[in-house]
């Protein structure tokens, strides 16, 4: 029998088969004008196009690098902070109002405040992805350190472990599960976060590119820029799902 993992591929592989199918039907019966939905096989040959001559590949590149950086100074911080609170009662008893209003905050609220700090820069694109990512990881972090067992307090307790001991070889490893898992959801967040930050600074990525083809109503391309922003997200995630199974993979054991 096929492992469960790889019915699931099948699966997933099939559905995204009749996506495409269903849209390559409702293009060639005319339901929805050309200029409005290019068929699936322009916008693949637009795509192709786009990388060899059209110069996408560098858009691609920068808004990778916004997208990662952004994201790992999401990490950075949440973990940091996440940790610091989670692991003192006090600190989240004090803090918990606060966050509960940043949190709901849309980070695309924040544009106009940090466009007159930073101006239409990079660091203002990093500024907003680092923001709007921030937040899963850390309520995920705050949460993995606050669900630890008290029981593991008292292993410390006996082994004179000091605080920091204990948050690296005890609180962290109890808490990398739900931190992974959010920190995967800021990966997403962040991309998201960078076509927008592109498309409102003019910063020559993937997000500004998407914006001047739906402007000229070059469907086709704006259609491939979107295919791409897909498996952008889809391969990011699947990269971060990896490196979650290789840090949980004592777990299994």
């Amino acid at each position: 029998m096929m492992p469960r993992r790889a019915l699931l591929l099948l699966a997933s592989a099939i559905v995204a088969a009749l996506i495409v199918a269903l849209w390559q039907l409702v293009s060639n019966l005319h339901l929805v004008s050309p200029i409005f939905l290019p068929p699936p096989d322009r916008a693949w040959a637009a795509l192709l196009f786009d990388i060899d001559r059209g110069g996408l590949g560098g858009r691609v590149l920068l808004t990778l690098q916004h997208m990662f950086f952004g994201w790992l100074l999401a990490s950075f911080g949440g973990i940091l902070i996440g940790s610091a609170i989670g692991i003192s009662a006090t600190a989240r008893a004090y803090l918990a109002p606060t966050l509960e209003f940043f949190r709901p905050l849309p980070a695309s609220a924040l544009f106009p405040v940090l466009i007159a700090f930073f101006g239409l820069t990079e660091n203002m694109v990093l500024a907003v992805i680092g923001f709007g990512a921030l937040w899963p990881t850390l309520l995920a972090t705050i949460n993995g350190f606050a669900t630890v067992k008290p029981r593991l307090y008292e292993v410390a307790r006996l082994m004179r472990l000091s605080r920091r001991q204990f948050i690296l070889t005890i609180a962290l490893p109890n808490a990398m599960p739900e931190i992974l898992a959010g920190m995967r959801l800021s990966l997403t967040i962040a991309l998201i976060l960078s076509v927008t930050g592109e498309i409102l600074s003019g910063s020559p990525g993937l997000g500004h590119w998407i914006m001047l083809q739906a402007r000229s109503f070059r469907t086709p391309d704006l259609f491939a820029g979107v295919l791409l922003f897909g498996l952008i997200g889809y391969a990011s995630v699947q990269l971060v799902s990896l490196l979650e199974f290789w840090l949980l993979r004592w777990r299994g054991r």
